[in-house]
């Protein structure tokens, strides 16, 4: 097996309940993007399994099964098959069959998404639980998943990334840490000896305001100011690029009473550059329109155009199905604001789009747009509709393309 370096950090990580398995109950860690917790705290979880336990049953939770795939199996599996275990994976039942030797124990994966996901962990019984992306999950599903882990010895591990300084985790959890017989562990990137001096750079680069001290610093940080705060238009904005574009989409963000707006982007080169736009508020001009009357604007926007899809609103259930019926490919946004804000801000800062001279509605917008007062994390919700399709086209970019799938239940070794 080749040898895998870690940080004194990460050592630590690996190690708590081999060196104070008697003082503390649980591992805590946090701290800047790609700083290694996630790995070292998801082979810590396995390796305390396996030499601790015969039979048992654990719980493995990530904010998506997905996600919880792709961070932490994908990573642990192959290294856990290098050190003789044996790994199979049943995924119709969501379950990891680990085999160390004469040792067998299961482990079951959950998804803490929203409040409703409470209900798939209650009545099981863990004798130990791993929690990735913790601060992602709402706290009735991480305050379930603890309470199942009643088997002697049982242990928690939980890691995030930070959010906002009022977040129920960062006071139930990092705050009571003692009280919980937690060990708390706070990572920056210079805790991952993986990480290049360059590699490092550039997730510095990556990063403004909020985000980077969240995700550079691993700082508990309240959202204020200016969202947008690094844009200006002499750097940010160019004329639209002349000829033939090579994909068209349209971002919408619907509203009656309050204003519409759709974005028309054309990709050129990789870059996608919202060319036209067409803003309509209601309260200004004295009358709302219909959805037919909405549909009808949007055939003028596009013009000519062959257009790919209509990125929508997913709450304009009632325009969606208008758009449909006259003919239009629609996909519903994905309407994940703090996440949608950030990849916004990173294709903004990297090139990927473009807002070009003449789209003023979203240029206004773009300079005003603020967090809410008072530490809400959360966006101030006035002047931001053609903010909100911004988002939600830059979230349909972000997305990866594939084709279709056919589920099917399969056992197989990883």
């Amino acid at each position: 097996m080749e040898a895998v370096r870690f940080s004194d950090k990460q050592r630590r990580a690996l190690r708590w309940w081999q060196t104070d398995g008697k003082r503390y109950d649980a591992v805590i860690c946090d701290g800047a993007v790609r700083s290694g917790k996630t790995f070292s705290m998801g082979l810590s979880f396995f390796l305390w399994a396996m030499s601790s336990f015969d039979g048992q049953q654990f719980g493995v939770c990530g904010k998506t099964i997905l996600s919880l795939r792709r961070n932490v199996l994908q990573e642990i599996v192959p290294v856990l098959r290098k050190l003789g275990m044996t790994c199979t994976e049943k995924r119709s039942e969501n379950l990891l069959v680990v085999c160390s030797g004469k040792k067998r124990n299961r482990f079951c994966l959950f998804g803490g998404k929203d409040e409703s996901s409470a209900a798939l962990i209650q009545g099981s019984t863990f004798a130990g639980v791993l929690l990735d992306e913790a601060a992602l999950m709402p706290q009735s599903f991480v305050e379930q998943a603890c309470a199942r882990c009643s088997v002697a010895e049982s242990k928690l591990w939980l890691d995030c990334n930070p959010e906002g300084p009022n977040h129920w985790f960062y006071r139930e959890w990092i705050c009571k840490a003692r009280e919980k017989r937690a060990l708390y562990l706070h990572f920056t990137m210079a805790d991952n000896p993986a990480l290049t001096e360059e590699i490092r750079a550039r997730y510095e680069t990556c990063y403004s305001g909020i985000f980077y001290r969240r995700f550079v610093l691993g700082e508990w940080a309240a959202a204020q100011g200016l969202i947008y705060d690094f844009f200006e238009r002499e750097t940010f904005c160019a004329a639209a690029p002349e000829g033939e574009m090579e994909r068209w989409r349209v971002s919408v963000d619907y509203g009656t009473a309050n204003p519409a707006s759709f974005g028309l982007w054309g990709l050129r080169g990789g870059v996608w550059y919202r060319v036209e736009e067409y803003y309509y508020n209601s309260r200004m001009e004295g009358r709302q329109k219909t959805d037919a009357e909405y549909v009808e604007d949007m055939r003028k926007l596009i013009g000519e155009r062959k257009m790919e899809t209509v990125v929508a609103d997913p709450s304009a259930a009632s325009f969606i199905t208008a758009l449909r019926q006259a003919g239009f490919s629609v996909e519903k946004a994905d309407n994940n604001v703090l996440d949608g804000i950030r990849i916004t801000a990173d294709a903004l800062k990297s090139g990927k789009i473009v807002i070009c001279e003449g789209c003023e509605d979203c240029l206004r917008e773009m300079e005003g747009y603020c967090w809410e007062s008072g530490n809400r994390d959360a966006p101030k919700k006035e002047n931001d509709h053609a903010m909100d399709d911004l988002r939600y086209f830059a979230m349909s970019i972000a997305k990866p393309q594939g084709g279709g799938f056919a589920a099917t239940w399969v056992e197989r070794e990883m």
